[in-house]
């Protein structure tokens, strides 16, 4: 079924498609009450790539542009999402889709589960020093979903690479929320940024898009 459920990915125009054990995250999927996730122990990683001639348009800060490029990336993820998610379930296993962008906790900025990691544990990418994940191609001009299933699958090697020398990031970040390391992110610098975006350049939703643009693997 990896191969099909890869298949399914791919034709709808998806970049990453990936596999992970994942019952040892379980407990901290903080909005996933243990006893849904019960049994659920593949975690599949989906990811597709945004456009880099969108991002272009963010000189300073995030566009309207950009915006709905963004809504219309999470869709997409989030139909390819309930595709896989039907194909497991037709074959009598159980899945469970994750929004590909839906906070639960504005405050601490976080959702059901954390797709980063699970694209960490599938082989998609790598955790750049922006906090995100960066793609062996699209660096970290991707946007991920997340399914959870009891399907038995075949699961990918983890990547073992980092960004090297390149800090792109720590230079264009207007608030220096980004450092050597991605453990000394500036997570309340970066977001109160976001909520100044959010507001000012009249996009309503908390999006950047500075660090993604110039991020390349």
């Amino acid at each position: 079924m990896y191969n099909e459920l890869k298949n399914i990915a791919c034709s709808s125009g998806l970049t990453a498609f990936g596999v992970g054990h994942i019952e040892d995250l379980r407990p901290h999927f903080d909005a996933l009450p243990m006893d849904q996730t019960e049994g659920l122990s593949y975690g599949i990683s989906l990811g597709a790539r945004i456009s880099t001639a969108v991002l272009k348009s963010c000189i300073t800060g995030p566009t309207r542009h950009y915006l709905h490029h963004y809504k219309m990336i999470n869709l997409l993820l989030d139909q390819t999402a309930l595709k896989i998610s039907l194909a497991i379930q037709d074959k009598g296993y159980n899945a469970l889709p994750i929004p590909a962008s839906q906070i639960v906790d504005w405050e601490k900025q976080t959702a059901h589960l954390s797709h980063k990691m699970i694209a960490l544990r599938s082989g998609i990418g790598w955790i750049g020093r922006n906090n995100l994940l960066v793609h062996p191609e699209a660096g970290s001009k991707i946007r991920l979903a997340t399914i959870l299933t009891d399907m038995p699958l075949q699961a990918d090697k983890s990547l073992e690479r980092d960004c090297g020398g390149c800090k792109k990031c720590l230079e264009i970040c207007p608030v220096s929320a980004i450092k050597e390391s991605h453990k000394d992110w500036d997570k309340p610098a970066c977001l109160a940024k976001l909520k100044y975006f959010a507001k000012e350049y009249n996009v309503g939703q908390y999006i950047c898009g500075l660090c993604v643009k110039v991020c390349h693997s």
